[in-house]
């Protein structure tokens, strides 16, 4: 559980941009950046890795990260990143909904579907970073808390936010044991933050999931003749992942096909 730690200190400035994009994919996954200016940009990243689980704090001049389908394409694991923004608010958009996210929450992005992800000012963010079936073996369905605002700031969320910070920041053992226990209690906080959000907004993610349905049937209707229609054709015109147009139809009754 070493911290480690990276900044754009040391690259020079024809390259600065290159290597931050470099720093960011291997710290979480491919993506697109477009900064204000390359050569001047200036980022710090630390992070501790804890099996399961990845901590990291990420401070940097405004920023755009774009997830796109061809990261998505050659991604061999489905991960989620959930982001604290410390000082400035972060704008995202996953799904087909936009959310504005202030200091004091925090948001569920899903890696294995497009979005955009930006500040206008200069940036302190925590993120943790956890696999798909992580989560998913704690609480049923972690997608619908995608693009929606959590409350980190009472209750459970309030919890899960300190503990996040609180293991990043602090000096801590490099034994397993400890790595386990940590990233097992900051797995059920998590799972415990999306639960209380849950019961006080069953339908959380019913709208965009309906949207979705909506396009997705629209796209069949005005294809029916052509000979290409499948699946991946019905995906890449909708703007989503395969994976997820099959997911939009385990709630009704019937199939893509």
């Amino acid at each position: 559980m070493t911290l480690e730690q990276y900044s754009t200190d040391n690259a020079a400035a024809p390259h600065r941009a290159a290597a931050w994009s470099s720093i960011i994919a291997e710290t979480y996954f491919p993506l697109h950046l477009s900064f204000r200016s390359p050569e001047t940009f200036r980022g710090r990243l630390s992070r501790r890795e804890m099996g399961q689980i990845s901590v990291s704090r990420l401070s940097t001049e405004p920023l755009q990260f774009e997830r796109r389908p061809h990261h998505i394409k050659s991604a061999t694991e489905e991960e989620y990143l959930v982001t604290i923004p410390l000082k400035s608010p972060v704008v995202f958009r996953q799904l087909g909904k936009e959310v504005r996210c202030d200091p004091g929450g925090f948001i569920l992005e899903r890696g294995d579907e497009p979005y955009r992800f930006s500040y206008e000012s200069c940036a302190d963010l925590y993120v943790m970073k956890v696999g798909r079936q992580a989560l998913a073996d704690r609480i049923h369905d972690p997608d619908r808390f995608c693009a929606k605002v959590l409350n980190g700031y009472s209750g459970m969320g309030a919890l899960f936010s300190s503990m996040v910070q609180g293991v990043h920041d602090q000096e801590m053992s490099t034994d397993y044991r400890s790595s386990s226990v940590l990233t097992r209690h900051l797995l059920e906080l998590l799972a415990l933050s999306l639960e209380e959000v849950g019961a006080e907004d069953p339908g959380a993610g019913s709208s965009v999931r309906t949207a979705h349905l909506r396009r997705v049937e629209q796209v069949i209707r005005d294809n029916l003749t052509n000979p290409n229609l499948s699946p991946d054709m019905i995906a890449d015109l909708c703007g989503i992942s395969k994976r997820y147009l099959h997911e939009l139809f385990k709630d009704v009754n019937g199939t893509v096909s």
